[in-house]
């Protein structure tokens, strides 16, 4: 830290560092909490940030806020103090980083600016200005607050109440002893996947005891964000580690279960992998219903008002939030049941409780869709394009199609091609030509769907009816084939594909785009990996090459997609954020 002794020399001082590196500027007279200069100046997902009486600046805003310090001086003169009152200014900005500031959102660089709520921040003016501001800064705990802030501000009932009032102290305990949101995170999937393991024997012992570290896993889940807001150690690579570790763990856990009941005598992998597919569906609705209307203008509804409405009583946001079978409570059912029941009976009850809980939330955004006056964007269609996840067969077809027109064109036809790729794998004979031939009618029609922009009330539901018609077709046609060990290995593909389209969803969240075409295409994009897996039934009837093929297809699509994955987040590319996670 170093203190200058007017704006010139502050404009001096600046410039001497490392262009590389974060600057700060801080008003001498600051009078304030500890956790309100971290909030303003220690954030690494913004450019620019600031707080009455401080300003920081990024590497990628080092310019402006030169130029605008520059500024600055030549206005005062160089010889002028760093700070000084402006009765013309807000409270705020009546300082030179409060100027500054200003003068950066002028040229067009975003400052963020933190809600500090009772967290005291203030450039006093004069000796009595001064002492109330310190009163009001030793008044509040600084310490409270900002454990306070570290738990998320909305959660599942279980989590805010169940794991968070202890969680808390975990976190802080971590940060005390230099333990970083990474490191929780790990021990998060390692837990999980020893939970797994426990859950593989196949024996009472091993389900008691993959019940509880499921759940000591799922605490060390919720203290890695917490650590990550009370410590601010947010990262790029801590964004990739939160976003996908979460599906690895749970759809991990559930291949444990399917491993130990087999050993137990019941094979239930069709159970594991419907309750994976069931979930994976679910999350492509949340995350193309959130895609398509966050930034649609005009944007209201009845629907909506009334959910605003119902917020206002206590005891219904608690139960609407519970019926979501939101990620606490689904892993507390999923602990004690693997515990005092068996793994059939979990897919069970993960089936039954997940269906009725995509229902609710499925019918709720149906109905906003249809009673909201709102103008999708063209970033909502772009990003609605990529969660399709077309390959060149739908693409190739969409560039010569016309398009069809009509307010629900695209989402009917994306719903009448799943239709006929299921209804083939469900009904016609096993290893069929015919299935083949719906595959054909399935990529001709998925072409269609995107063959215009996504901007239709009900366009949202175009990427789930293409998540459900790949991962339901090779869920049938693995479970109809009589092969040894194929559904498994329909297991590991689904799990591969998931994980492209999780990445994809996190990509997009983080403002940097989908996934390269290159990539798409490269994996044959869902409506490719379903004729492709159609043809291998057709092909490899009844023989122990379509377990081989499907194995060496997930393996293939892993190694793809996760070598690009990893590039990814850890290059500079990828965005500085941790992520909240969702309800679901």
């Amino acid at each position: 830290m170093q203190t200058a002794a007017d704006a010139g020399d502050a404009a001096a001082r600046l410039a001497a560092v490392p262009a590389g590196h974060r600057v700060a500027l801080v008003d001498p007279r600051f009078v304030g909490h500890v956790h309100a200069l971290r909030l303003g100046l220690t954030d690494p997902r913004f450019p620019a940030a600031a707080v009455p009486g401080a300003l920081t600046a990024q590497p990628e805003a080092r310019g402006a806020l030169m130029r605008a310090l520059r500024r600055a001086t030549a206005a005062v003169g160089a010889g002028a103090p760093v700070a000084g009152p402006d009765a013309d200014a807000a409270p705020g900005d009546r300082t030179v980083p409060g100027r500054i500031a200003v003068a950066l959102e002028a040229e067009g660089t975003a400052v963020k600016r933190p809600e500090l709520g009772s967290l005291t921040a203030a450039v006093p003016t004069d000796a009595g200005a001064r002492a109330a501001a310190e009163s009001a800064r030793d008044q509040v705990d600084d310490e409270a607050v900002r454990l306070r802030s570290a738990v998320k501000a909305h959660d599942g009932f279980f989590t805010t109440y169940g794991i968070s009032p202890y969680s808390r102290y975990i976190a802080r305990w971590c940060a005390r002893r230099g333990l970083t949101p990474n490191q929780v995170t790990t021990a998060s999937l390692i837990t999980a996947l020893i939970a797994a393991g426990a859950a593989a024997t196949g024996t009472r012992g091993g389900y008691v005891a993959a019940g509880i570290l499921l759940l000591v896993s799922f605490v060390l889940d919720c203290t890695d964000g917490q650590l990550a807001r009370y410590s601010l150690q947010y990262s790029t690579m801590g964004a990739w580690l939160d976003a996908t570790f979460d599906r690895a763990k749970e759809y991990a856990y559930y291949a444990g279960l399917a491993i130990g009941a087999v050993r137990g005598g019941d094979d239930v992998w069709a159970l594991a992998l419907g309750a994976m597919v069931l979930q994976a569906c679910r999350h492509v609705v949340d995350f193309s219903f959130n895609e398509a209307n966050h930034d649609a203008v005009a944007n209201t509804s009845p629907t909506a008002a009334l959910s605003d409405k119902l917020d206002s009583v206590g005891w219904t946001v608690w139960a609407r939030r519970m019926i979501v079978l939101p990620i606490g409570e689904r892993w507390a059912m999923i602990a004690v049941l693997t515990a005092l029941t068996t793994p059939r009976v979990v897919f069970y009850a993960l089936l039954v409780g997940c269906s009725l809980a995509a229902c609710y939330t499925t019918a709720g955004r149906l109905l906003r869709s249809l009673t909201r006056k709102a103008r999708r964007t063209d970033r909502a269609a772009r990003a609605l394009a990529d969660l399709a996840d077309s390959g060149p067969l739908a693409q190739g077809v969409a560039a010569v199609a016309p398009g069809l027109r009509g307010g629900f064109t695209a989402p009917v036809v994306a719903l009448l091609g799943t239709l006929v790729m299921i209804g083939a794998a469900l009904f016609l004979p096993y290893g069929s030509w015919l299935t083949v031939v719906a595959a054909a009618v399935y990529a001709l029609l998925s072409g269609l769907a995107v063959a215009r922009p996504l901007k239709g009330a009900l366009d949202w539901l175009v990427p789930p009816f293409f998540r459900a018609g790949e991962y339901v077709t090779i869920l049938v046609l693995a479970a109809r084939s009589d092969v040894p060990h194929a559904v498994p290995a329909a297991f590991g593909l689904v799990s591969a594909v998931a994980y492209h389209h999780y990445d994809t969803v996190y990509r997009i969240r983080g403002g940097t785009s989908a996934p390269p075409q290159w990539l798409v295409r490269t994996i044959g994009g869902h409506e490719g990996r379903t004729a492709l897996v159609a043809v291998l039934a057709a092909v490899l009837t009844h023989t122990s090459g379509f377990t081989t093929a499907l194995t060496a297809l997930a393996a293939a699509v892993a190694l793809v997609v996760l070598v690009e994955s990893i590039r990814f987040w850890v290059s500079s590319s990828a965005p500085a954020v941790h992520d909240e996670g969702e309800l679901a």
